[in-house]
C-alpha cells in the first residue's frame, strides 16, 4: 500500500532561508507594507498627498469593519469584477467554477449578509490577513511619508526606516504591539542591508558597523520612533549610506530590500495572495488584477520576469503538495509556468539566477523523486491518476537541470535524452525496491521454512518459486498500470521494467543454482518456476519493442538467460550418474559373490542379473516420475547410461571364462612312422605324457574353479541370453512411459531408433558365442582329453576306438540339454559338433607319433565318425541332418585320403606343391605350412596323412625329402 505522502513540511523553500530571525509573519506584514506603497502610485508618477479623507488617528475599526473611507491609489481603489473569465486562469489551465466563494465571504449572521471584497486592495489585506487596523495605520504612514516625497519615486526610499519615522507608540493598540512592530522592521533592516544586502559589504565600511550595533542595541532596548530625534538620525545616517549604495545601474533606487533571498521570500508572499483563503487548492478569479498590482513591487524588490517566472513555478508546485495533492490543474499549472522558465534559462547566465534555478527545480525534482524512485509504494488505483502529472513535472525540471543548468553539458554538447534517461532511472529503481521488499519476504519465508523443516514439518511451495511467482505478477501489474503513463516519455518502459525484474531474479536463481547439489522436488520447482518467468518476461518485452527501431533486441540483451533448462538437464544427468555409479558398483559386488549356481531358479539364469534387471526397471520409473519438463530430452543420457552399466555387466559375466583357443591342444612337430619298432609303446607312453603336462598348464586357471564349471558356463549362456531378450521388454516399456509423459511429442516414442539398446544387445551375441564355443570346446580337448587326445587311435586303431568317447560325450549333451534354455540348446549342440570334429581330425592329422594309419585302417575311422554324427543326430531327436552335414564337411572330404594308396597319395603332394610354388619347388620340395584349414587339396594337408601313414613307402619319401625323425 503506498505510503510516501509528501506534504509541505518536507519542502523547505528553494529561494533561500534568512540569516535574520523574521518570522513567516513578519515577512507577509513586509510585503503588505511593500505592496500598500507600490500600489500608491503608478511606477510613472510620484506617490500623491491629494484629497483623502483618512484620519491621522488610528483606526479603532474591528477587522470586521467595512473600510470604505480608506485613501488609496486608483490601482487599490479599482472595483472588482468576476463577469469575465480571468485570462491568466486560462492561460494557466486553470478552471473558473462559478461557485466558488470570494475571499473574504462568510457565511451571513443576524447582523447582515456576508461582505464581499470590492477593490483590490480590500481583496489585498484580506488575502493577506492583515488587520483593518494594521493596514489603516500603514496607509496613514505612506500618506505622511508621500509628502515629503513630491517627484521622487517610492523605490527611492527605505521604507521601513520611513515607516520608523513616521509611526510612534501612540499610533498602537499597546506597548506589546508597538516593540513587535519596531523590531520587525529593525530586523528588516538588517536583514535587507547588513545579511543579505543587494550590493556586497566592504569589511572597512563603517556604516555597517555602526547600523549593525545599532539595531542589536535597539532590538535590546527599543528606540522613541516617530520623532525626528538623535537616535532616528544616527540611524538614518548608517542606513542610507548602506541603501544608496550603487549596483552598477543609473536609477536613483535605495537597495534595502532587493538582495538575494530577502526579495525572493518576500514576493513568495506576494504571489501566495493569489490563492483563495476560503479554498486553497483555487486561484481567485481576481487574479489578472492582483499579479498587476503584484508585479509593481519589482521595482523595490529587484524583480524581473524572469525571477517572477521561477517564483511563481514554485508557488503554484508547493500549493499542490501542501493542499493534499488533489489539485491537478495547480501541478499542470506549475508545469506550464516550468515551460516558461525553461526559455528563461536559455537566454541567461546570470550566476545569480542560474544558483536559485538550480536550488529550486533540484527541490521540485528532489519531491518528484522521491515519489518516483519508488512509485510502486507512492502510488494505488486511488492515486495513479496524480502519477502521469508528476512524472511531467519531474522531468521537465529535470531537462532544465541537465541541458541549461549543468555546465558540464554545455560544456560537452552531448546528445541527451534527458526524460528517456529518468523514466529509466525511475522504472529501475522503483522496481528494484519493490522486488527488494518482495525478497524481504522471501528470507522470512526462507526462515519459517529452515524451523519447519527443523521440526520435521511439511513445507509449503519453495520461497524462489512464489518469488517468481510473485515477480511475474508484479512484471503484469507494472505493464498494465505503470507502463502506458511512462511510454509517453520512453517507449520501452514495460522492456526496461522487465528486464530489471529479470536481473533481479537473476541473482536469487543464479545463487541457488550455484548452491544445488542434488536433485530435489524444491529445486527441480524453483527451476520451472524461474523458467517460467523468465519466458513471460521476454515475452513482454517483445511485444513492448515490436515498434522499436531494433526489435527490442537491447533490451533482450540486458536478459542474459537464467539457463535454469540447462540447470535442471545438469542436476537430472548428476543424478543419473549417481544411479548409473551405484548400479555399476553394485554389478562389481554382486559378480564377486555370484556362484551361477543352476539351481538358483527354475530358468537356470543368475539372480544378479534379475537383481540388474530390477535396478533398471526402477531407474527408469524414477527418471519418469521426475518432475522434469525434459523427459524426451534427458532419456538418451539415461539410455546410454543403463546401456553400458549392462554391457559392463555382460563383459564381467563372460570375462575369464576362457576361449575356443585355450583349449586347442599344441600340434606336435611333424614326424615319420617308425614301421614295426618294437620301442613303440614306449614312445606312446612319454609322448602322452609330455602331451598332458602341455595341457593341463594351458588351462590351469580353469582347475579347482568351480565357477568355470560347464554347468556354472550354461547358466552364464543362459543369464546373456535372458538380459537380450529383456532388451526389447526395456524399449517397449520405454515407449510407454513416453507416452505417458506430459512433454513428450509424437516423434519423441514415434521414432524408437534413438531409445535403443545397442551396446548391450551385441555384447549379448558376442558372450553368448564366446561363452558357448568355450563350452564346447572345454568338454572335447579338456573335459574329455582323456578319451580322445590321450585314448583315440593311440597304439592299434582297432583297439582304441571312438566308443569311450562317444559315451562320455553323450553324457555331457544330456547335462548341457538340461541345463540351458531352449533358444541357445541348439546353438551349444552344434559348437560342441563342431568341436568334435575339429577334435576328431586332429587326432588324424596331428596326433603325434604315438598314431599311425594303414589304409585298412580307413574303414574304422570312416565307422567312428559316422558313429559321431549319429550321436548329434539322435535318430532325429537331435540337430538337423542338414546341419550335421554342413559341420562335418571337412571331415567327410579329408578321409577319403586314408583310403587312397601310398604313391597316389605322393603323386598328388608334389602337385599341389609344385602348384603352390610354382617352379621353385622342382629341385626341392619346400615343407608346407600349417594352416589349420584341412582340406584334400591343401599340400600340408596331405603331407601329414603320409606322416601318419603306417607304410615304408611313405617313411622313405619324408625321409628323403624332409628327413622327418620317426620320434619327437
Amino acid at each position: 500500500m503506498p505510503t510516501n505522502k509528501l506534504t509541505s513540511t518536507d519542502l523547505q523553500s528553494p529561494l533561500g532561508q534568512l540569516a535574520s530571525q523574521l518570522t513567516d509573519s513578519d515577512l507577509r506584514l513586509t510585503a503588505y507594507d511593500v505592496f500598500l506603497a507600490v500600489c500608491r502610485t503608478s511606477a510613472s508618477k510620484p506617490l500623491s498627498t491629494s484629497a483623502s479623507s483618512i484620519s491621522d488617528s488610528p483606526s479603532q475599526n474591528s477587522p470586521g469593519q467595512n473600510h470604505n473611507h480608506s485613501p488609496g491609489s486608483p490601482a487599490l481603489q479599482r472595483s472588482l469584477t468576476s463577469a469575465a473569465a480571468s485570462k491568466m486562469k486560462k492561460a494557466l489551465g486553470l478552471k473558473s467554477p462559478g461557485s466558488k466563494k470570494s475571499p473574504g465571504s462568510a457565511p451571513s449572521s443576524g447582523q447582515g449578509k456576508s461582505k464581499r471584497p470590492s477593490t483590490v486592495g480590500e481583496l489585498m489585506r484580506i488575502q493577506m490577513r492583515v488587520p483593518e487596523s494594521v493596514d489603516a495605520r500603514v496607509r496613514r504612514a505612506l500618506l505622511r511619508i508621500g509628502g515629503g516625497l513630491v517627484g521622487r519615486r517610492i523605490e527611492s526610499v527605505v521604507l521601513p526606516l520611513e515607516l520608523l519615522q513616521q509611526l510612534k507608540q501612540s499610533d498602537f493598540s499597546d506597548q506589546q504591539e508597538y516593540d513587535a512592530w519596531q523590531k520587525r522592521n529593525l530586523r528588516v533592516l538588517e536583514a535587507g542591508l547588513l545579511l543579505h544586502p543587494r550590493v556586497p559589504l566592504d569589511k572597512s565600511n563603517n556604516a555597517s558597523q555602526r547600523l549593525r550595533q545599532i539595531i542589536h542595541a535597539a532590538l535590546d532596548r527599543p528606540i522613541e520612533t516617530g520623532k525626528n530625534n538623535e537616535s532616528m538620525q544616527v540611524l538614518r545616517s548608517a542606513v542610507m549610506s548602506l541603501a544608496s549604495r550603487s549596483d552598477g545601474s543609473l536609477s536613483d533606487s535605495c537597495h534595502w530590500a532587493d538582495g538575494i533571498p530577502l526579495n525572493l521570500r518576500l514576493y513568495e508572499m506576494l504571489l501566495e495572495m493569489c490563492f483563495d483563503i476560503n479554498d486553497e487548492t483555487s486561484i481567485v478569479e481576481e487574479v489578472d488584477e492582483l499579479m498587476e498590482q503584484i508585479k509593481k513591487t519589482w521595482v523595490i524588490l529587484g524583480i524581473n520576469q524572469m525571477l517572477h517566472n521561477l517564483c511563481f513555478a514554485w508557488v503554484l508546485f508547493h500549493h499542490f503538495v501542501s493542499t493534499g495533492q488533489v489539485e491537478m490543474d495547480l501541478l499542470y499549472a506549475a508545469d506550464g509556468q516550468l515551460a516558461e522558465v525553461a526559455k528563461d534559462a536559455k537566454t541567461t547566465r546570470d550566476p545569480e539566477y542560474s544558483k536559485i534555478l538550480s536550488s529550486t527545480l533540484s527541490s521540485i525534482l528532489g519531491w518528484a523523486e522521491k515519489r518516483l524512485l519508488a512509485y510502486h509504494d507512492t502510488f494505488d488505483s486511488g492515486n495513479v491518476y496524480t502519477m502521469q502529472g508528476i512524472v511531467s513535472l519531474g522531468v521537465s525540471a529535470a531537462k532544465i537541470l541537465v541541458e541549461d543548468v549543468s555546465t558540464e553539458y554545455r560544456r560537452k554538447r552531448k546528445e541527451v535524452d534527458v526524460a528517456r534517461n529518468r523514466i529509466d532511472t525511475y522504472i529501475r529503481s522503483s522496481l528494484r525496491t519493490a522486488f527488494a521488499q518482495a525478497s524481504l519476504y522471501y528470507l522470512m519465508e526462507k526462515a519459517d521454512s529452515s524451523r519447519r523443516a527443523s521440526k520435521n514439518q511439511p513445507n509449503p511451495l519453495p520461497v524462489l518459486a512464489i518469488l517468481a511467482k510473485d515477480v511475474g505478477e508484479l512484471a503484469v501489474h507494472e505493464k498494465q498500470v505503470f507502463s502506458p503513463i511512462l511510454k509517453a516519455w520512453h517507449p520501452l518502459a514495460a522492456g526496461v521494467a522487465v528486464a530489471t525484474l529479470h536481473s533481479c531474479y537473476a541473482n536469487e536463481i543464479k545463487q541457488f543454482i550455484s548452491g544445488i547439489t542434488e536433485l530435489t522436488p524444491d529445486a527441480v520447482q524453483v527451476l520451472r518456476a524461474a523458467d517460467k518467468l523468465e519466458k513471460d518476461l521476454v515475452q513482454i518485452a517483445v511485444e513492448d519493442a515490436v515498434d522499436s527501431d531494433d526489435g527490442g533486441k537491447a533490451i533482450i540483451r540486458e536478459m542474459p538467460p537464467y539457463e535454469a533448462e540447462t540447470a535442471i538437464a545438469n542436476l537430472v544427468k548428476g543424478w543419473i550418474k549417481t544411479r548409473l555409479d551405484r548400479l555399476k558398483e553394485w554389478v562389481d559386488r554382486n559378480l564377486q559373490q555370484e556362484v551361477w549356481n543352476p539351481q538358483a531358479n527354475q530358468e537356470g539364469y543368475a539372480l544378479s542379473a534379475v537383481e540388474t534387471l530390477r535396478i533398471i526397471d526402477e531407474t527408469l520409473d524414477a527418471f519418469f516420475q521426475l518432475p522434469i519438463p525434459a523427459h524426451p530430452a534427458l532419456l538418451p543420457d539415461v539410455i546410454v547410461g543403463l546401456d553400458k552399466c549392462l554391457q559392463y555387466y555382460v563383459n564381467k559375466a563372460k570375462s575369464g571364462c576362457a576361449s575356443r583357443n585355450t583349449y586347442i591342444p599344441t600340434m606336435p612337430a611333424l614326424t615319420r612312422c617308425e614301421i614295426g619298432s618294437k620301442f613303440q609303446g614306449v614312445w606312446k607312453k612319454k609322448e602322452k605324457s609330455q602331451n598332458t603336462q602341455k595341457r593341463n598348464s594351458q588351462v590351469a586357471t580353469m582347475n579347482g574353479d568351480k565357477s568355470f564349471g560347464i554347468p556354472q558356463l550354461c547358466v552364464r549362456i543362459n543369464t546373456l541370453h535372458h538380459i537380450r531378450s529383456e532388451m526389447d521388454v526395456l524399449e517397449k516399456r520405454i515407449v510407454t512411459h513416453l507416452r505417458n509423459c506430459e512433454s513428450a511429442h509424437l516423434e519423441d516414442f514415434s521414432n524408437g531408433l534413438s531409445k535403443r539398446f545397442e551396446l548391450t544387445p551385441a555384447a549379448c551375441v558376442e558372450g553368448v558365442q564366446q561363452l558357448s564355443e568355450a563350452v564346447a570346446y572345454k568338454i572335447v580337448f579338456h573335459d574329455l582329453s582323456h578319451v580322445l587326445w590321450d585314448g583315440l587311435y593311440v597304439g592299434e586303431p582297432s583297439s582304441s576306438r571312438i566308443d569311450p568317447l562317444l559315451q562320455e560325450l553323450e553324457q555331457n549333451l544330456l547335462v548341457i540339454s538340461e541345463t540351458v534354455h531352449d533358444r541357445v540348446r541348439t546353438r551349444i549342440i552344434t559348437d560342441i559338433m563342431k568341436a568334435s570334429c575339429d577334435g576328431f581330425l586332429l587326432v588324424l592329422l596331428a596326433g603325434g607319433p604315438s598314431r599311425a594309419f594303414s589304409r585298412q585302417d580307413s574303414q574304422i575311422i570312416e565307422d567312428d565318425f559316422k558313429a559321431l554324427k549319429d550321436l548329434f543326430w539322435a535318430n532325429g531327436d537331435g540337430l538337423p541332418a542338414d546341419l550335421i552335414d554342413k559341420f562335418s564337411a571337412t571331415v567327410r572330404d579329408v578321409l577319403p585320403l586314408f583310403r587312397t594308396d601310398t604313391e597316389s597319395l605322393i603323386e598328388r603332394f608334389k602337385r599341389m606343391t609344385l602348384e603352390a610354388y610354382g617352379s621353385s619347388a622342382r629341385s626341392r620340395l619346400p615343407l608346407p605350412p600349417t594352416s589349420g584349414q584341412w582340406n584334400p587339396t591343401e599340400p600340408n594337408t596331405l603331407l601329414r596323412v603320409l606322416c601318419y601313414r603306417n607304410d615304408e613307402a611313405a617313411s622313405r619319401f619324408l625321409k628323403k625329402t624332409y628327413n622327418l625323425p620317426k620320434k619327437l
